[in-house]
């Protein structure tokens, strides 16, 4: 048993870890700033907000964790690599045996096949939340380095499954089952990547267990890339659907006021960026990180989504735009 510290438990990727976490028998507090605890009665909890480097060293200071989980970003004002500073100063000590940090395939900022040796997004990246995930990379790497601090990263593409906070799966799942048609941008042939929340927290506990892994960083994923047009495709199988797709130029849909991060969504939240694909051999070799596969991941997920309470009927409206400039599936 381990004492361990997850930095944001309490959605989606956290509790994911959590409950694995708690299965193994780990003791475990959760640092949040939220007003609810999934876990309520089976971790610790420590109220604080993670920017607060001062209130963050004062509340875990001392305490002797031997396992931190990093998982937070502060979708709102940014979480800086000063901020993560923080967090690892405040629990450096001889107990702690790792520090595994969530990043993201945005810390490369593009490109495609990526392994985990091709250079991180610059410092002067106009992007922020690839900024934020490449500096606090390159941060922990040199405490690594300089004094050998525990740190090894993730790098997650798209997260799909159970309890998805974000609008994507359910984006299509709303039209799917509708019997509406899917919109589509450009020609549907950009690539995607993604990995299931589970199978995520799973290669967090395989980096805090192997001692291959400090100073390392693994790209978690599923090895294949697939097409935004394949995406749909296969949430129309998970749901027993056929989909009808449709396809319009990006630049119209940017046009008409599509959005990828707020209403109106055109296909599921932030679901529409330039590619950045990765290479997963090294997960793969070192930890032993085996994902599981797309559609039994998205089966699932559905599954899940199909249990929870009816939600507000979705608007149609923007599709309605959209379909106006469509061109049906070749």
């Amino acid at each position: 048993m381990s004492r361990v510290l997850v930095i944001g438990g309490t959605l989606f990727i956290g509790r994911a870890l959590v409950r694995l976490l708690l299965e193994r028998g780990d003791e475990v507090t959760i640092l949040h700033r939220g007003s609810r605890n999934p876990f309520a009665g089976r971790t610790q909890e420590i109220r604080c907000d993670r920017n607060d480097g001062a209130a963050v060293a004062e509340a875990v200071g001392g305490r002797g964790f031997e396992l931190i989980f990093d998982n937070v970003y502060d979708w709102e004002r940014g979480t800086t690599a000063a901020h993560v500073a923080a967090a690892a100063e405040a629990v450096r000590g001889a107990a702690l045996r790792r520090y595994v940090f969530l990043s993201s395939c945005a810390a490369y900022g593009e490109g495609r096949g990526l392994t985990e040796d091709a250079p991180l997004a610059p410092a002067d990246c106009p992007d922020p939340y690839c900024r934020n995930k490449a500096d606090s990379e390159r941060l922990l790497f040199c405490l690594h380095r300089e004094n050998g601090f525990p740190a090894v990263t993730l790098r997650p593409p798209y997260v799909y499954g159970p309890e998805n906070p974000f609008y994507r799966e359910a984006f299509f799942w709303d039209r799917l089952t509708a019997g509406r048609p899917v919109i589509v941008p450009g020609d549907g042939s950009r690539a995607m990547q993604f990995v299931l929340s589970t199978d995520l927290a799973r290669a967090a506990l395989l980096a805090a267990d192997s001692p291959a892994a400090p100073g390392r960083a693994y790209n978690i994923a599923n090895a294949e890339p697939v097409t935004q047009t394949a995406l749909v495709d296969a949430l129309a199988r998970a749901a027993g659907v056929k989909p009808e797709i449709r396809y319009v130029p990006r630049k119209r849909i940017e046009v008409l006021g599509g959005n990828v991060f707020a209403s109106p969504f055109y296909f599921g939240q932030y679901f529409d960026m330039p590619p950045i694909t990765e290479n997963t051999g090294r997960a793969r070799r070192e930890l032993g990180f085996e994902p599981t596969s797309f559609d039994e991941g998205l089966r699932q997920t559905w599954a899940w989504h199909t249990a929870q309470p009816a939600r507000p009927a979705p608007d149609f409206s923007f599709d309605e735009t959209l379909l106006r400039h469509a061109s049906p599936r070749p």
